[in-house]
């Protein structure tokens, strides 16, 4: 190592000490209730233990300090993550009289992010309220090693207990290519999670973004369960994360791209306009998504209407009095806004939204700034932009009319409800539910099996209009869609309030075959586009009605799953086997219950298939299924099973929807045959 990176080195590491450790407070029972800090046990807490570990080494990266991280997944589903980082401070805290490093893997909200002083953090993202040391309470085991000064520490924890005290473990060979920095190995508890497995395509998609965020980190992921590594690298930053995004759309115009320090604020944005009719904004704060935006959208907001308005006038697109909207500016707009600041004030436990009232000034001066001399800059560009500004200017008046129309129906009839709804007694929204029920047949068998005090059923004729590519008018030209926004009463476009909403329950409900799976693809596009909202307050559901009736004698169970349906069998072949003697039984098991034979069971006649000693029922629609049937398995709240709807990653939603929904169709033709042989009960 040439001698000024050595001082640059001791020098860093002189301002890096334990005295850059502040400690909030101390270690919570963490083990005893972990969805408090990692909001569950399931998947998402899984992988977030992994998130905190490497946000961490992100953090050095975002201050300068480290260039490089390693995650590799091992084949036990422990992980490992490495930087070449500063490492983590060993010497002793005087706080906590141990070492920093244990005081960081044992204390919550330990750490050099709290203190404010230059030899910490200026920004991080690594603060998500759990910290290094919930990682180490929920793991089985975990293990730190930390290069410093040319030495090699390390310390072991077993469910966050300490094992071994910090140890030297000899000098870093100068063969070596990693000479300083913090290695972290863990696995997660299988007494805590319920999975505990990792799914690489989630990582691979949340670090891919990471590397976008940290403009030239390399991010080196090995999976050594399968034997691939993948390594992300985006010296292009924003920039190229717009071009990620927008590969498959028809582009209006180059990516903008501006980026500038304010008050030790830096502010960084990339704009590109496509010929799509939504918009597709992500943000960011110390490179921590903020679904929700914030002070930095709203600033981001306010200077592009603002620039493109005045672009307008001064080069004749519009007349001053004939300024456009912000919601016209929006049309076809992919925007990345990333802010990175020393304290980010977040609103509510999950960081969704940034409080920060200082960032829209800093954000909106930015972004004006810079886009106005980029419109002067590129007037081909800029003139593109504004072709399609006033384009959708000219359908939003189009659309409003639409909307207006609707709206002035709903008056002129006393706000009547569509004819085709059958609607619940229950007035208060939050204990109604509103059934969307694919066909009259089971809209039929639903309206007679539903409990009128708080449940409302509505049959869809047919296929809805496929909204991905369609303005608002055309969707209220389409008599189910039109229907749905009248039931739900809480408007559509500008006009949505989310307060009025008639029911907190929505729920899609389809027959379980490829025209059902099309239908609730074509309403899960309408929501995600337009109720978004909807989808974020939990409101969204998907029923999940039967495949199976097994029945033997006069005992039957309803299966969800050919495998449930073979367990089902095979509990009825054990409770003929309590009849008979062992050697019977088994016999009889053999010969009258085994699994196997469905395959070789008569051809299905109506819907029903005969396995010796059982008979199997597929349904094949909701139709299909009796009114009490449909209520005892499907809308029976004591008994029925849904799923709920949730978006945790907006950016990989909006390309599924697009690859499925859109006009391209080589995306569309490239995920059917990756995914074709993974179908399961293709009714062809």
């Amino acid at each position: 190592m040439p001698a000024n990176d050595e001082e640059k080195d001791q020098k860093l590491n002189k301002e890096y000490t334990a005295e850059s450790i502040t400690v909030l407070e101390g270690l919570e029972p963490v083990r005893k209730r972990p969805g408090m800090y990692i909001g569950n046990t399931a998947t998402e807490g899984f992988h977030h233990l992994l998130k905190e570990i490497v946000d961490n080494s992100i953090d050095e990266a975002m201050a300068g300090h480290a260039k490089k991280v390693d995650i590799v997944v091992h084949p036990d589903n422990s992980v490992t993550v490495t930087d070449d980082g500063r490492g983590i401070p060993v010497d002793v805290h005087k706080q906590t009289k141990k070492s920093a490093l244990e005081t960081v893997l044992t204390v919550l909200h330990a750490g050099g992010k709290f203190g404010g002083d230059a030899s910490g953090y200026k920004v991080s993202g690594g603060l998500h309220g759990v910290g290094a040391a919930v990682v180490n309470a929920l793991s089985e085991y975990l293990i730190a090693e930390v290069r410093r000064d040319g030495k090699i520490y390390i310390q072991e924890y077993k469910r966050g207990k300490v094992m071994t005290r910090v140890k030297e473990a000899g000098k870093v060979p100068k063969s070596d290519t990693w000479q300083r920095g913090t290695r972290i190995t863990y696995k997660a508890d299988a007494e805590i999670f319920t999975v505990y497995e990792f799914d690489i395509k989630y990582i691979l998609d949340h670090y891919r973004q990471q590397a976008y965020l940290t403009r030239g980190v390399h991010l080196n992921i090995t999976d050594e369960r399968n034997g691939f590594s993948y390594q992300y690298y985006f010296e292009g930053g924003l920039v190229a994360y717009i071009q990620h995004i927008n590969r498959n759309k028809v582009v209006k115009s180059q990516p903008m791209y501006v980026a500038k320090t304010v008050d030790q604020v830096f502010v960084e944005v990339a704009v590109q306009y496509t010929d799509e009719f939504s918009e597709n904004v992500l943000t960011f704060a110390n490179n921590i998504h903020t679904p929700e935006g914030g002070m930095h959208l709203t600033g981001f907001r306010s200077a592009l209407t603002r620039s493109l308005n005045n672009y307008g006038v001064k080069n004749g697109y519009i007349k001053e009095a004939d300024k456009i909207t912000g919601e016209d500016m929006r049309e076809g707009l992919t925007a990345i806004i990333s802010v990175k600041l020393p304290n980010p004030q977040f609103e509510g436990q999950t960081k969704a939204k940034l409080g920060n009232a200082e960032v829209r000034g800093y954000v909106e001066d930015v972004v004006g700034e810079g886009l106005e001399f980029w419109l002067e800059e590129h007037p081909s560009d800029a003139g593109k932009i504004m072709e399609k500004v006033l384009l959708a200017a000219k359908a939003r008046m189009a659309a409003r009319a639409a909307r207006d129309a609707v709206i002035r129906k709903g008056v002129l009839e006393g706000l009547a409800l569509p004819g085709k709804l059958a609607d619940c007694s229950e007035s208060d929204p939050g204990k109604s539910e509103l059934y969307i029920v694919e066909g009259d047949s089971a809209g039929g068998s639903a309206k007679q099996g539903r409990d009128r005090r708080f449940q409302a059923i509505l049959p869809l004729r047919g296929k809805i209009l496929n909204v991905e590519r369609a303005r608002l008018d055309k969707m209220l030209g389409n008599n189910e869609i039109k229907n749905l926004v009248i039931a739900m009463g809480a408007g559509i476009g500008d006009q949505f309030d989310i307060e009025k909403m008639r029911y907190h329950r929505i729920i899609i409900m389809t027959d379980a075959d490829v025209d059902g799976a099309h239908i609730r693809t074509l309403l899960l596009t309408l929501f995600y586009r337009h109720f978004p909202e909807i989808i974020n307050r939990g409101y969204l559901y998907i029923a999940q009605p039967p495949l199976f009736r097994v029945a033997s004698g006069k005992s039957f169970k309803y299966a969800f799953s050919d495998k449930e349906r073979d367990q089902v069998i095979a509990e009825f072949a054990a409770g003929a086997k309590e009849k008979k003697n062992a050697k019977a039984a088994k016999k009889e098991a053999a010969e009258g219950f085994e699994v196997k034979e469905i395959a070789d069971a008569a051809p299905e006649q109506s819907g029903e298939v005969v396995v010796k000693g059982v008979n199997i029922q597929r349904y094949k629609g909701l139709g299909e299924m009796n009114p009490e049937q449909l209520w005892e398995t499907t809308m029976d709240p004591a008994f029925r099973v849904m799923l709920r709807v949730d978006v945790t990653d907006a950016e990989r939603a909006s390309k599924i929807f697009e690859t499925l929904m859109g006009d391209e169709v080589a995306p569309r033709k490239s995920f059917i045959q990756t995914h074709a042989k993974t179908v399961k009960n293709l009714d062809i």
